[in-house]
């Protein structure tokens, strides 16, 4: 019988936890905004924006994991 919590994820023989890759892909859009937010010249709105870009990856993070992506944080009924 299997549950629905994910465990770890192998690659090669390296485990990786699924948050993982759920920071990973939040790091990569949080990037993209960064660069979007640059172009169009809207970060020096920002006091911060190292903070800015922290508080990107924690938002893009909970979004992910929200939406059941790679079954981080994953909240089910058994």
């Amino acid at each position: 019988m299997m549950s629905g919590i994910p465990s770890e994820f192998a690659l090669a023989d390296v485990y990786f936890p699924p948050l993982f890759f759920v920071v990973l892909l939040a790091m990569v859009l949080t990037m993209l905004t960064a660069w979007l937010l640059t172009k169009y010249r809207l970060s020096r709105y920002f006091f911060f924006p190292p903070l800015v870009f922290v508080s990107l990856i924690v938002i893009y993070s909970g979004l992910i994991s929200s939406a059941g992506l790679f079954g981080a944080f994953y909240v089910g009924h058994m």
